[in-house]
């Protein structure tokens, strides 16, 4: 079994390699559409005084948290046909796995870009403001001091959607060549007894995992 997975990946399989790819393909996706997001949502948080701001962070910090089937459930709900949101035919498309992953991975990025940006030194803002620069320019300042650890919060969504399953098998459906991704196609050999490629899919899903942990390390211990 571990010798056929072993072939499966040095002969580069044409099934693996689409279910390597739609993984890749949605959890990128995800990754850019909730950065878009979560940064600025994070800085914008950081930087803002306004009533309600400590409360606004604990909701945050709460939907780290969200188990995958909850927001697969609440994406499901309004992309089912009956559904607000049913007559675009998303339901069982790759968008439909974008749209709930970048909603699961958005708190995480925002959370995390908050932390980065709380992180810096508050005298950074005072001196650009004293040295002439506008409001802008001071921020911009304070963004650039904490780039590594956002860098590190992006890492880290990537890392929580690339490996997520609830979400992939509620809203993608699993359609072989389609909406297959790692996780989802590692449930279903699994069950079906055929473990060569759930091995292989399974040692690719682990190497990506460590390589993502590895430069997540990396950019904290740089921010830090």
């Amino acid at each position: 079994m571990f010798s056929q997975a072993v072939e499966m990946l040095i002969t580069l399989d044409r099934e693996l390699l689409a279910i390597i790819f739609v993984s890749v393909k949605v959890s990128v996706l995800s990754t850019v559409l909730a950065t878009l997001i979560g940064i600025p949502l994070g800085f914008g948080i950081s930087i803002t005084d306004f009533w309600g701001k400590r409360v606004t962070i604990t909701i945050l910090n709460t939907l780290m948290a969200v188990p995958t089937v909850v927001v697969g459930l609440f994406v499901y709900g309004l992309l089912s046909h009956q559904g607000p949101f049913g007559s675009l035919g998303l339901l069982y498309t790759p968008w439909a796995m974008v749209i709930g992953q970048t909603i699961l991975i958005i708190p995480i990025i925002g959370a995390l870009s908050l932390s980065a940006i709380q992180s810096v030194d508050r005298r950074v803002e005072r001196t650009a403001l004293t040295l002439g620069a506008n409001r802008w320019q001071a921020a911009f300042m304070v963004f650039s001091q904490g780039k590594y650890a956002l860098l590190a919060a992006i890492i880290a969504g990537f890392g929580r959607v690339f490996a997520e399953v609830g979400i992939s098998m509620m809203l993608g459906g699993n359609i072989r060549g389609y909406t297959r991704n790692i996780t989802t196609a590692i449930a279903l050999e699994t069950g079906q007894g055929e473990f060569a490629l759930g091995l292989a899919l399974g040692i690719v899903l682990l190497a990506i995992a460590f390589s993502i942990n590895l430069v997540f390390h990396y950019f904290q211990r740089t921010s830090s």
